[in-house]
């Protein structure tokens, strides 16, 4: 059920720091069996024709994707990273394979280091402070994540899947012209569709 921190007039802001709060409280409960079951979801889901998987390192209380990223890198996917290459540019993405280490980049995330190569990756899976049943991302405010997706649909696109707790979502996330849909989100508990297999489809 959608939580009802949000309207249309609230300034995104304001709402993305009642959506941090209250992802903090989430992560506190349920980090622990979240993690694993967002694994068994995407392990389940993901197609392997998806060959480059391009995934995230979590920061604070964001929810843990590392054991899906394994088991997808088990499962013979390639996975990569995302590298914040400067202020207003999409991002990179660099190799990873599990037990590799990490340099620390800006905005506390980690990345691989310039001696991993760069991929063009097939599906993103995008951390969010929130969503909604539209396919409505609300992240930090920086814009990375819209850049990039933006200039991947340009080159042909990449299927954007955001991954998160299941409370994440709220009624209505105000968009602007540049935000992009995501294709899906998958949470610990539940799949919405909205670009593929019929807009709002979930399970």
């Amino acid at each position: 059920m959608a939580s009802q921190l949000s309207s249309l007039s609230e300034p995104k802001a304001v709402l993305r720091r009642a959506a941090l709060s209250r992802r903090r409280e989430i992560h506190q409960k349920s980090a622990a069996s979240a993690g694993a079951n967002l694994a068994d979801r995407l392990c389940g889901e993901i197609d392997k024709a998806y060959k480059i998987i391009a995934g995230y390192w979590p920061i604070g209380d964001e929810i843990d994707c590392r054991p899906a990223l394994e088991r997808l890198a088990a499962n013979g996917h390639q996975i990569v990273l995302p590298v914040v290459a400067g202020q207003g540019e999409v991002l990179l993405f660099r190799t990873w394979n599990p037990g590799d280490q990490l340099e620390t980049g800006p905005f506390g995330t980690s990345h691989p280091g310039r001696r991993a190569s760069v991929h063009t990756p097939d599906l993103l899976l995008l951390p969010l402070v929130a969503f909604d049943q539209v396919g409505h991302r609300l992240g930090y405010g920086a814009g990375y994540y819209d850049r990039t997706l933006a200039a991947l649909h340009r080159d042909g696109g990449a299927l954007a899947i955001g991954v998160g707790y299941d409370e994440q979502e709220i009624e209505r996330i105000p968009a602007d012209n540049h935000d992009q849909i995501m294709d899906a989100v998958m949470t610990d508990q539940r799949t919405l569709w909205f670009n593929k297999a019929g807009s709002g489809q979930q399970d």
